[in-house]
């Protein structure tokens, strides 16, 4: 089992001009991670191939592995030339995957910012047909290259344990599986514990990260709380801080036999530096403990 950071923990340094992507491999390897995810936010690799042998000659040098790259995609278009499209985009990802010598990628199937009149069951069974395919096209081009396609638990049309296997089961791909995170299954008000006992067995990647999180009715002011999809109010904590119970989490996770990598994402209003040093010091600490 390997620990690492994803670049998303660092955004803000990145957005800010603070580090580059290879400023992160460079402090990663500093404080004791073992493999950088790759989320193109606040920089690109899929259209900069000079920059994308550069990251992975980086991190090859500083000893930290390229575990995960992890992208937005959309497959349900109106209309075959769109859904080509997407195609052809998200194919191009794959060949960045390849390129950067990676064997593990996560795509979304939907928008993430979907209206609320979106969020029901019916959303995803309407269009699991185009989804299915969608998935099947993209694992089949990236399986000549070895490399393992996944769907998160993320953003809410197929976020729950039960969209999620809904699914995975339908594309029926050995090279298809889940990108599991452990606080995601929140934002649609499922209980960690739940979630993750009943997808763990399909994960072949765990985020992990931690939340606060008060009820509908308790209003916790000002900061960056944002709302699950029945109301309740979320805010990015440091790992370890939160409200999440990570120790019977990560107990569960470490009782499994799961040996893959396990990647921290900060979403915190603290420095993200900071936020995640800490974090990555308490993912390593609790999971020895438990």
């Amino acid at each position: 089992m390997r620990v690492g950071v994803s670049t998303y923990s660092l955004l803000n340094a990145i957005k800010s001009g603070e580090m580059t992507v290879l400023d992160v491999i460079d402090w990663i390897a500093e404080n004791g991670g073992e493999h950088m995810e790759i989320v193109p936010y606040g920089f690109t690799l899929e259209d900069q191939p000079e920059l994308a042998d550069a990251v992975r000659e980086r991190a090859a040098k500083v000893g930290i592995g390229l575990s995960n790259y992890s992208m937005p995609a959309n497959f349900v278009q109106e209309g075959e030339e769109a859904f080509e499209t997407e195609m052809e985009r998200v194919k191009r990802h794959v060949d960045t995957v390849h390129r950067l010598g990676m064997k593990h990628m996560r795509h979304d199937v939907t928008l993430f910012t979907l209206p609320p009149e979106k969020h029901g069951i019916n959303y995803l069974e309407d269009n699991l047909e185009q989804i299915v395919k969608g998935c099947r096209i993209i694992a089949d081009y990236a399986a000549q290259f070895g490399i393992t396609t996944t769907i998160e638990n993320h953003g809410v049309s197929v976020q729950a344990s039960d969209r999620v296997q809904r699914v995975l089961q339908a594309v029926d791909r050995p090279n298809f599986k889940t990108t599991l995170d452990i606080g995601n299954f929140l934002c649609v008000d499922e209980q960690p514990l739940i979630g993750v006992k009943r997808n763990l067995t399909y994960a072949s990647l765990i985020h992990v990260k931690d939340f606060y999180i008060r009820p509908f009715d308790q209003n916790p002011g000002g900061g960056d709380w944002f709302r699950t999809s029945h109301g309740n109010y979320l805010r990015g904590s440091i790992f370890g801080q939160g409200d999440i119970d990570v120790r019977r989490v990560l107990r569960m996770i470490k009782k499994s036999g799961y040996d893959g990598d396990i990647t921290l994402e900060f979403e915190g209003m603290e420095e993200c530096r900071e936020g995640t040093r800490i974090g990555l010091e308490n993912l390593r600490r609790i999971w020895d403990e438990v």
